[in-house]
């Protein structure tokens, strides 16, 4: 079985392949605000680095959320569009595990971190050990100083809210926390394909494309900011 996975939650797009539960090949990339420019070019790298073609794939596993809006959305209509095109089924994989997952070998406890804007962090974490995971709090919406009130420690935290709150998170747990920097531990589209290729094995079907939606946690600005015009 041949998954594609794809990662464009946050600035870094990441697209890898996984072969019958192998990685061959992966790669990130910035994306300079716009993964609606960089992600197919990214995707025709990777499967031409690993000699495949689209309609090669099985499988598209794609960063289901939360995240950037625009990026979710963006990620969400690029894996609709090849599966329509190419026949491939089509799963979603939670931002926040993939994120934990990418801490290698790990054991013990790993937060994921993204930053929500508005003062706000989407947060989960994970409890790591002998190769196996289990989640200890829900993929949630919290402040600075709510985290600091759930979060359990000692942890290893992971994210792009590294960048903005980091220096936040040593002074508060001090060394209760290790933070490591978004730029060598951001997300990886062979961590998303593997997630998939988990679940399926383990009896989960592919999504329904035509109901398939990103998980966002919070409203959109726009939802937020609508208002139905009066009817006369």
């Amino acid at each position: 079985m041949r998954i594609l996975g794809l990662d464009t939650a946050t600035w870094k797009a990441s697209v890898g392949i996984l072969v019958d539960g192998q990685v061959v090949g992966e790669q990130s990339r910035d994306a300079d605000g716009n993964h609606a420019v960089s992600l197919l070019p990214l995707i025709d790298e990777v499967l031409s680095a690993a000699s495949y073609q689209a309609r090669d794939i099985d499988v598209i596993a794609v960063s289901g959320g939360p995240g950037s809006f625009t990026g979710l959305r963006i990620g969400f209509s690029v894996a609709k569009g090849l599966a329509w095109a190419t026949g491939a089924r089509v799963i979603a994989v939670p931002t926040l595990e993939a994120l934990a997952r990418t801490v290698a070998d790990h054991e013990g406890t790993i937060c994921a971190l993204l930053d929500a804007r508005k003062g706000e962090l989407y947060c989960a974490c994970f409890a790591a050990a002998g190769g196996t995971w289990k989640r200890l709090m829900p993929d949630s919406l919290v402040t600075p100083q709510g985290l600091l009130d759930r979060l359990p420690t000692p942890c290893v935290i992971v994210g792009d809210a590294v960048v903005a709150y980091g220096t936040f998170l040593r002074e508060e747990l001090g060394a209760r926390v290790t933070v490591f920097p978004f730029e060598t531990h951001g997300p990886r589209g062979g961590v998303i394909a593997s997630m998939a290729w988990q679940r399926l094995q383990a009896g989960e079907h592919p999504a329904d494309l035509s109901a398939m939606e990103p998980f966002y946690i919070r409203r959109s600005e726009a939802e937020l900011n609508y208002s139905p015009m009066p009817v006369r």
